[in-house]
């Protein structure tokens, strides 16, 4: 069995990404007042501050900040899992026997987690959550996706959107660059 290691350190700061169980969903959208109710009562039992979040259909990536002293994030995500769960039907075609007891299908079994470790790594993951829905391929402005703090952080001037974002700046895949034309001299 695997055996995780927890930090115990104080007041700590992680990067979190859930997924649904199926890619390509649009679980989390779909049920977007369920989501949300899912982390109110998770953060009334189980205290902790979201820093930045976006939901995206089928992902969410989430920057946390954990009271001092308890760095259980673990069990935060299962009941914000759970609570989730609980309220939305599972899939009708999910093959039961792949399920354990008391899952329904909807999430991955598993989170991503990062400890942040300094102001350099919490702007990096601040921006990978920001342009999250742009490298999805949902919209070209950051600003533009309903389901993100970045709304919030513009309102309170932490976060200044940019002239231009989104596929002009990003360098194309080998495979996207037109091959050049033969020329026979």
């Amino acid at each position: 069995m695997a055996r995780y290691v927890q930090s115990t350190a104080q007041s700590d700061s992680y990067f979190f990404t859930a997924r649904a169980a199926r890619s390509g969903d649009d679980l989390f959208i779909r049920h977007i007042d369920i989501l949300r109710q899912a982390f109110r009562k998770t953060r009334e039992t189980r205290p902790f501050i979201i820093d930045e979040i976006v939901v995206l259909p089928d992902v969410i990536h989430t920057l946390w900040t954990l009271p001092e002293g308890d760095a259980d994030f673990s069990q935060r995500w299962r009941m914000l899992k759970s609570l989730f769960s609980r309220a939305v039907d599972g899939p009708k075609d999910t093959c039961t026997l792949r399920l354990r007891p008391g899952e329904k299908g909807l999430w991955q079994r598993r989170f991503w987690e990062h400890k942040i470790r300094d102001a350099d790594d919490l702007a990096a993951h601040r921006h990978l959550i920001f342009s999250a829905p742009v490298q999805a391929g949902l919209i070209k402005r950051p600003e533009a996706w309903p389901y993100s703090s970045i709304h919030r952080a513009i309102a309170r001037g932490t976060h200044v959107p940019e002239p231009s974002v989104g596929a002009a700046h990003r360098r194309a895949p080998p495979e996207r660059i037109a091959p050049q034309p033969n020329r026979v001299a």
